[in-house]
């Protein structure tokens, strides 16, 4: 049987890696896989370059797979970082957003990254960064609006004649 490839198969490796991680399924599946291949006699280090995955990762999925059996390859609790805010504090800046920054004594007409910063501290001792300011803008879905400039010395009439040719 003729051997098949694939077409740039070193940038589909890392795109078929990004897709495995994206959902927690195809991640319990890939623990699976690994499992299957040990339990057939393949060593944890050949599983694990045969994965991408590093030999004491596949280690643990065999050992967690003998204490507690497929329960043990499903995914735990992802904890991750803790945030600083608590989520009443969320909700208040998701109401506090929704206001004008002049409402709180601010010269901006707009929030921006670093004038959400500078009122968090203000308002509850919480020192996080301008990065971070923009994530919560975008998971209280907010979207970023700048003021649009008006064109010097316009005449109206002009502008509007040239709108019509358009």
């Amino acid at each position: 049987m003729k051997r098949l490839e694939i077409n740039n198969a070193k940038e589909l490796s890392v795109a078929i890696r990004n897709e495995i991680s994206r959902s927690e399924e195809s991640r319990y599946d890939h623990r699976l896989h690994g499992i299957l291949l040990v339990s057939e006699g393949m060593s944890c280090y050949d599983a694990g370059n045969i994965f991408g995955e590093d030999p004491r990762t596949v280690e643990r999925w065999v050992k967690r797979f003998n204490e507690k059996g497929f329960n043990g390859l499903r995914e735990g609790v992802r904890s991750g970082r803790h945030s600083r805010l608590t989520p009443q504090q969320m909700e208040q800046i998701g109401v506090d957003l929704r206001k004008n920054p002049g409402e709180f004594g601010y010269e901006q007409n707009l929030w921006d990254g670093k004038l959400l910063m500078h009122h968090i501290w203000e308002k509850f001792h919480v020192r996080i960064g301008v990065r971070t300011c923009q994530i919560i803008f975008h998971r209280l879905e907010f979207r970023r609006r700048k003021p649009r400039g008006v064109i010097a010395k316009g005449v109206p009439d002009e502008q509007d004649a040239f709108k019509k040719t358009l």
